[in-house]
């Protein structure tokens, strides 16, 4: 099983879980082609309603991270969704500034941040 958790941070858990998701794939834990648990099974160990935790598998499938087949199970998407330039431009605009809003509001130098993703981008064998 996966080593999710839910926090009381006000953040809804549907996108806790949502994110969650997305990191351990992010990061290589969950692999292309690999089975996720049920929803019912996730909803089960995070003590939580089946329906949030289908409100975040639902947004995964719609933007193509997760492959939902009916009675097969669900798995992680073989390739990245397309997206096109200037939509990920925007994606990764509208990320950086909430890292900076985040870390500014830690009392975290943002540079420090840049420069952390940095040294973990180029461990991680990053092509940038």
């Amino acid at each position: 099983m996966l080593d999710f958790h839910i926090e009381r941070s006000g953040v809804p858990i549907y996108v806790q879980i949502r994110e969650q998701l997305q990191r351990a794939i992010g990061s290589g834990s969950l692999r292309p082609g690999e089975q996720l648990p049920t929803m019912r099974q996730l909803a089960v160990e995070l003590k939580v309603d089946l329906n949030t935790v289908r409100h975040a598998y639902d947004e995964l499938e719609r933007s193509g991270v997760i492959v939902i087949l009916r009675a097969r199970g669900t798995y992680v998407a073989e390739k990245p969704p397309r997206v096109d330039a200037a939509a990920q431009a925007s994606k990764v605009q509208s990320f950086a500034h909430k890292v900076i809003a985040l870390a500014t509001s830690s009392g975290i130098d943002p540079v420090d941040v840049a420069n952390e993703l940095l040294k973990a981008a180029k461990q991680r064998g990053s092509k940038r």
